[in-house]
């Protein structure tokens, strides 16, 4: 009999075990396939030559990022599944500091990704780290 629980208990720990790395290796495809989908075409792209007109009217959230964030590479595809969902209700952009360094230094972007929220030029909000659609969304829509 006890034999038998012994067993009984080591096959409910394995298939506990199988389920849980399934789930793992399941999310792990998904958020993949995510960070593998094209970029919209919805998402402005922003350089320093174009920033201040583009925050001047209107709502415009921006992503502030590099190519070499790994934190940034997962907020990237979230921006862009935003981009598609507020449509031209908002402008979404992204702006890589690297390559746009003097808008960067002058709002003071020390930690990546972080976003910001502008109203007809003005900041009105500000996230640092990777954040969910559902609050982006949240904040965006609250401005329009």
């Amino acid at each position: 009999m006890e034999l038998q629980t012994a067993e009984f208990g080591n096959t409910v720990a394995i298939a506990i075990a199988v389920l849980v790395i399934g789930f793992i290796f399941y999310n792990f495809l998904k958020t993949r396939k995510r960070m593998s989908a094209p970029p919209s075409e919805n998402v402005k792209i922003l350089t320093d030559d174009n920033f201040k007109q583009t925050i001047n009217s209107g709502v415009t959230l921006v992503d502030f990022w590099a190519q070499w964030c790994a934190p940034c590479r997962v907020q990237g595809p979230i921006i862009d599944e935003l981009a598609d969902e507020i449509g031209d209700k908002a402008n979404i952009s992204k702006l890589d500091i690297d390559h746009n360094k003097k808008t960067a230094q002058m709002l003071g972007i020390q930690s990546i990704p972080t976003l910001m929220l502008f109203k007809n030029g003005k900041v009105v909000q500000k996230f640092v780290g990777v954040k969910p659609k559902g609050q982006l969304l949240k904040a965006v829509t609250a401005q329009l």
